[in-house]
């Protein structure tokens, strides 16, 4: 075999390596970058109305004797920031561990960049994220493979988090407690 033949076999073969490595960073660029995050809009943008904005437009009336109470509705307490003081995380490798959230936003994944790393096959680099939007917590998906679950439903656009109710974000669920 002569030099030049040698010399191109050489080559070809180093172009080739260099091909597969590129491939693979290539296939792989979503776990290393991320995936590209949609802002929510502002809370003030869509305020909800309270009922303290309605007393206040209200014309005042005289004060009557207080009425029995009627029974204490049974339906579901929304995740308020008073109402919420922890994530539990009730099955999945973690499972009984217990976190402390304050106000702010919180990433689900398997980065290591994420406020509470889930490792396991099934979850994202960067899976879901939960946020106080005015005084509610919400829970996004950010266009994970698997999605991000919400009391059995699947959650695709930002969707408010009810107190108890189950979160499930690949093998791991979760819920938010008082």
């Amino acid at each position: 075999m002569s030099e030049l033949t040698l010399l191109l076999l050489q080559v070809g073969f180093l172009v080739l390596l260099w091909f597969f490595v590129f491939a693979v960073v290539y296939s792989l660029r979503a776990d290393l970058f991320g995936v590209k995050v949609r802002k929510m809009p502002e809370p003030s943008a869509a305020p909800a109305p309270t009922a303290a904005a309605g007393a206040a437009t209200a014309p005042v009336a005289p004060i009557a004797p207080p009425a029995p109470r009627a029974p204490r509705p049974t339906g579901p307490v929304p995740a308020t920031r008073d109402a919420v003081s922890r994530i539990v995380i009730t099955s999945g490798p973690k499972a009984g561990l217990e976190l402390p959230i304050g106000g702010e936003p919180l990433t689900i994944g398997r980065s290591s960049e994420s406020g509470l790393v889930i490792r396991d096959d099934y979850t994202s680099s960067h899976h879901a994220r939960l946020l106080l939007w005015g005084d509610q917590w919400m829970i996004q998906d950010l266009d994970s493979t698997n999605g991000t679950w919400h009391d059995g439903a699947r959650v695709t656009t930002p969707v408010a988090i009810v107190v108890g109710a189950p979160i499930k974000v690949g093998a791991t669920t979760f819920e938010l407690r008082k």
